[in-house]
């Protein structure tokens, strides 16, 4: 960066601001005040905050609040925005204020400086790009159409890849029985792709609450300015957004019947921030059971094989560990401690204005960018890779003794319990026990199993 500089000022007064730079007095203050971390507000966010003020510059200039020319300069300024922004220009910390107001103003100032430069009309960042508009109406519905992107753009196919993964698996597995576990002990047998199913119908539930929370984020508080009694906007200024917002987006955006609630309560992206946490929960169980049911590549169970892709060790020789497992989990594990953020930060709605609105939009987009990535990797370097060892199935199938349980509408349960103490006790195989004890046949254990658990 150049140390030329540009002077500029805001209602405070006046302000240095390096030339090379379209932003304005607000921001720089900002930038000055706010030297918190290294976060920054995410992309998705600023190009929503662009998207509005381009809708807004349409709809203004429609309902006669703004000139054709300003409101032409300050859409095509946006639009050249959306297409080749330079991130440097929207510099900000996510530790701000915590309505947006900065952030919000950083946007305006950026539009006004250079569609002021484009048309060479005076454009103002409050009284032009601004008009009609409220930090805290717009900060949030930015937050909808952000985390609405997001989800539809990324999460959701990197769902819906993971379920596809995981029906060809349950394909792969078809026919064949294995031993089940409860309590992290053996139970009764059951089929592998039954068992698969169960991780495909547990992500099949997150996705439909996650789409019926995404519901939720196409209501916008865009309209209720200040304190959602809607001051300063004309009549039908708010409908009018939603539909161009609407078409922006491809998606159906309508208006909150109650304004102040959208700009005080952050229930629908808490909502939705939820179901992603749900979420988080379940990849935890399912890749946990892979990569158990992988663990060995001998002295565990073994019975799925995972596709070797770099060294696990830095000191034991062809060592290869469950690394997309350990990633998926890793990533849930953050986004449940996103969770709890979300949780009080969207507890702290005082009178009119939540005021953790940054942190609430960044929680989010964070969790739902890492979870779909997490969710691709996983399905790219490791689920479609799986290998079935049916031979270490059979034979923990053939050693387990809870097939026992087939034998009890017969035998009794006391007297199952007694052979499945003794074939244990002398290391025998139920069928060994069977024939030592003589309570049943061979050949109607065989009958008994066959009906039970098709082996």
């Amino acid at each position: 960066m150049s140390n030329v500089y540009r002077l500029v000022h805001d209602s405070m007064g006046e302000m240095e601001v390096p030339a090379e730079r379209a932003y304005g007095a607000q921001t720089q203050r900002s930038l000055n005040n706010f030297k918190i971390g290294s976060e920054k507000m995410p992309e998705l966010l600023i190009e929503a905050l662009i998207e509005i003020k381009r809708a807004a510059a349409r709809v203004n200039a429609e309902l006669g609040l703004l000139d054709a020319g300003r409101a032409m300069a300050i859409e095509a300024t946006a639009t050249s925005l959306l297409e080749s922004r330079d991130s440097a220009d929207f510099p900000l910390a996510l530790w701000q204020t915590g309505s947006g107001t900065q952030t919000n103003m950083n946007v305006n100032e950026v539009i006004a400086y250079l569609a002021s430069e484009r048309s060479g009309l005076a454009i103002h960042p409050n009284d032009h790009v601004n008009r009609s508009q409220s930090s805290n109406d717009v900060f949030p519905t930015a937050m909808h159409l952000a985390a609405d992107r997001r989800l539809d753009r990324d999460l959701i196919p990197a769902l819906r890849s993971m379920i596809s993964a995981l029906k060809k698996l349950e394909t792969k597995a078809a026919g064949i029985m294995k031993v089940g576990r409860t309590h992290l002990q053996d139970a009764v047998p059951l089929p592998l792709a039954l068992e698969v199913a169960g991780w495909r119908a547990t992500l099949e539930t997150a996705l439909e609450d996650i789409e019926y929370a995404q519901r939720g984020l196409c209501v916008l508080a865009i309209g209720g300015t200040a304190v959602g009694s809607g001051l300063n906007t004309a009549p039908g200024y708010a409908q009018k957004m939603a539909s161009e917002l609407s078409a922006a987006y491809g998606r159906d955006y309508t208006v909150a019947p109650i304004l102040t609630a959208e700009l005080a309560c952050k229930h629908r992206i808490a909502q939705a921030h939820s179901a992603l946490a749900n979420l988080a929960s379940d990849l935890i169980k399912v890749a946990n059971d892979i990569r158990f049911l992988a663990s060995g590549p001998r002295c565990g169970y073994g019975e799925l094989r995972l596709p070797e892709n770099e060294p696990g060790s830095s000191i034991m020789p062809a060592k290869v560990n469950p690394t997309q497992a350990e990633a998926l989990t890793m990533v849930a594990v953050r986004v449940l401690g996103n969770q709890s953020s979300v949780s009080i930060a969207a507890s702290q709605g005082n009178f009119e204005l939540n005021v953790y609105m940054p942190l609430l939009i960044y929680c989010f987009d964070q969790s739902a960018g890492l979870l779909a990535d997490a969710m691709n990797s996983f399905v790219e370097h490791c689920l479609l890779g799986i290998e079935i060892n049916r031979e270490q199935i059979a034979s923990d199938l053939e050693r387990s003794l809870m097939t026992v349980t087939a034998l009890t509408p017969e035998i009794g349960y006391e007297k199952a319990a007694e052979l499945a103490k003794f074939a244990h006790q002398e290391g025998l195989s139920l069928r060994e026990a069977i024939r030592a004890q003589g309570l049943i046949s061979e050949e109607r254990f065989d009958a008994l199993m066959a009906e039970a658990f098709d082996i």
